[in-house]
């Protein structure tokens, strides 16, 4: 129970409209219900109304993931196999064998480096439909430090043959995302932010499809190629910059593999630079993937927009976001620095 008698499941569900967390450097006031990672396990429980097959399984992080929403209403179709990552996913695969559509969660640190090999034998290679959901990526986990930080997972995720990696900007494109995963062939990586990633779908998109990016803003002088946390950032840069007479494109997009190259080659086609911004190593990720698209096209100014290839630092996510330059300011001043650079 919280100092005011409120229910902490109620905090994590959003059960109460007008609950805000009170962290407002880190969170900045965002209500509960936005929260990607602590609507997975209410989506999923949702899902599995309907759908005897599903299946969700956690490595001792219930809580911090919120699938103890999905065990509450479903308890005999879900295994917390505590601290055992691989084992967890190797056993996914082998319920997926068996009809079952297995959904498993545990940090990204966890998920997509330290069971990789994992992913790719047990799930990819024999097109296993396991769902591998990488929660608290990036640098979100902030204090925990460097084994708990998350910024290669899309580059070890990306060369697996036969792997769909797809990044949720914000609670209504998970719900969008979880949806649509149910019946989608093979295996999964889905990465999700800190659970406290602002609002960019105010209502849960119709449209979604993996390998289709989403613009969400048009404009002529430069397109801005954004996935996961960092799709609200860039979409209030360019409001910035539009403040300052820029025109800025900004793309969602949120499936890194299958990318969708046809949005990236208009893109360079239709305006004067591009700049991927991801809350990842600028190897390997979606500034990678972007640029393995443009090498054949007409050379176009091009920027990847990341951390750089390093450790990341330890300390408090909003600290860690505003020295890499991952908030709006930041993205703001990295746009900024490459338009003078191309005028």
């Amino acid at each position: 129970m919280g100092a005011a008698g409120q229910d902490q499941s109620t905090l994590f569900r959003g059960d109460d409209a007008e609950l805000r967390l009170k962290d407002a450097k880190s969170v900045r006031g965002t209500p509960a219900r936005t929260m990607p990672a602590f609507i997975l396990g209410e989506e999923l429980a949702d899902l599995a109304d309907h759908d005897p097959r599903i299946v969700v399984a956690t490595a001792d992080l219930a809580n911090s993931s919120r699938t103890r929403d999905f065990a509450n209403r479903h308890p005999d179709r879900f295994i917390d196999f505590g601290i055992a990552e691989r084992n967890m996913i190797t056993a996914a695969a082998g319920m997926a064998s068996c009809g079952l559509v297995p959904y498993v969660a545990t940090f990204a640190s966890f998920a997509g480096i330290l069971a990789a090999e994992a992913i790719k034998t047990d799930c990819a290679y024999p097109r296993m439909p396991v769902r591998v959901i990488g929660h608290h990526s990036g640098i979100s986990m902030g204090f925990y430090g460097t084994s708990h930080h998350s910024t290669e997972d899309l580059g070890m995720m990306r060369p697996i043959a036969d792997l769909t990696v797809v990044c949720a900007a914000d609670a209504n494109q998970l719900r969008a995302i979880l949806r649509a995963s149910v019946d989608h062939p093979g295996a999964m990586y889905i990465r999700l932010g800190r659970g406290r990633d602002a609002e960019v779908y105010s209502t849960v998109p119709d449209d979604f499809a993996f390998g289709r990016a989403t613009q969400l803003r048009d404009g002529r002088d430069l397109t801005i190629i954004a996935t996961g946390s960092q799709v609200h950032a860039s979409l209030a840069a360019a409001d910035r910059l539009a403040e300052q007479g820029r025109s800025v494109r900004v793309l969602d997009m949120h499936t890194i593999k299958p990318l969708d190259e046809q949005a990236i080659r208009a893109a360079a086609r239709e305006t004067k630079a591009i700049l991927t911004v991801e809350e990842h190593n600028v190897i390997g990720g979606l500034g990678s993937a972007v640029a393995e698209v443009l090498v054949s096209e007409e050379r176009k100014p091009f920027r990847r927009h990341g951390i750089l290839d390093e450790f990341s630092l330890i300390g408090p996510p909003a600290a860690l976001y505003a020295h890499y330059k991952l908030d709006a300011d930041g993205v703001t001043d990295v746009a900024n620095g490459l338009l003078k650079e191309i005028n």
